[in-house]
């Protein structure tokens, strides 16, 4: 008993906690790693469902970019607009990249460079407003008859417009004759054409009528006028294969806000611009 009586004594007290403590945080950072996920589940279900198949392939190349972009082609269209800026000349090659002295496989296959092929299109402008100065400055057309014809250059090429004014129309309303003078434009227009070698397309266009009297006639006029000015010119001398097309708009086509002024009656001649 004495023994026992000098022992220390030891008092443990038991900590008690209710639920069970957190168990630390990572069990957060996964439930928000879990979260994120489902948000970009969902967000993809949702583009998949709105977009189309263009949309969703630019959102593809806006993260995994497709477009090349090389020391000598540039990809985009910012302040070089696809121009390379190591190009040799101060012309670069447009589309598919490369510069004069190293062209493409394809366009060097054909023997063309960004500048060869930006002074041919020059070359193609030059003549084509040539061609429009010596038709308005041709000796042989009497002011009376250039008072019909009115040119300007489009994308398209050089468009001639001949028109009919008051009292003298380019096709007789009653007899669909044309005027007497229209033959003679035909033969100067095809010799000049002679000078180029540019295709040439032919329009006819009519004046509407009134509602009271309007009938689907404009169309079959407006071609038949076309295609009587296409004898003309291949009389004249125009090669056949040279015209690429020929077309009647009826009266769809107004050139100003009336559509039944005697103005809208015209044909149109396009000498079109080369494919270079």
């Amino acid at each position: 008993m004495a023994g026992n009586e000098t022992r220390p004594l030891i008092v443990k007290r038991k900590k008690v906690i209710a639920g069970g403590g957190h168990h630390g945080g990572a069990w957060k950072v996964a439930y928000a790693d879990f979260v994120t996920a489902m948000m970009a589940f969902f967000m993809l279900m949702w583009l998949l469902n709105a977009t189309t198949e263009q949309q969703r392939k630019g959102i593809a190349d806006y993260f995994s970019p497709t477009i090349p972009i090389t020391r000598i082609s540039g990809g985009g269209d910012g302040a070089f607009g696809g121009d390379s800026p190591f190009s040799e000349t101060s012309i670069a090659q447009n589309g598919t990249g490369a510069t004069n002295l190293r062209p493409t496989e394809g366009r060097q296959s054909l023997g063309l460079s960004g500048t060869d092929h930006a002074q041919a299109v020059a070359e193609d402008t030059a003549a084509l407003a040539a061609l429009e100065a010596a038709l308005t400055g041709d000796s042989r057309l009497s002011e009376d008859l250039m008072a019909h014809v009115q040119t300007r250059l489009s994308d398209e090429g050089l468009v001639i417009e001949i028109f009919s004014r008051p009292g003298q129309e380019i096709f007789d309303p009653d007899t669909g004759q044309p005027a007497i003078w229209l033959p003679e434009l035909a033969r100067v227009m095809a010799e000049l054409f002679g000078t180029v070698i540019n295709d040439v397309a032919l329009g006819g266009h009519v004046a509407a009528e009134p509602v009271v009297v309007a009938s689907e006639t404009r169309w079959r006029v407006s071609t038949d006028r076309a295609q009587l000015f296409r004898a003309m010119l291949e009389a004249g001398g125009l090669a056949p294969r040279r015209i690429q097309r020929v077309t009647g708009h009826a009266d769809r086509q107004a050139t100003g806000a009336n559509p039944m002024a005697l103005r809208n009656d015209r044909l149109e001649v396009i000498v079109l611009r080369r494919d270079l």
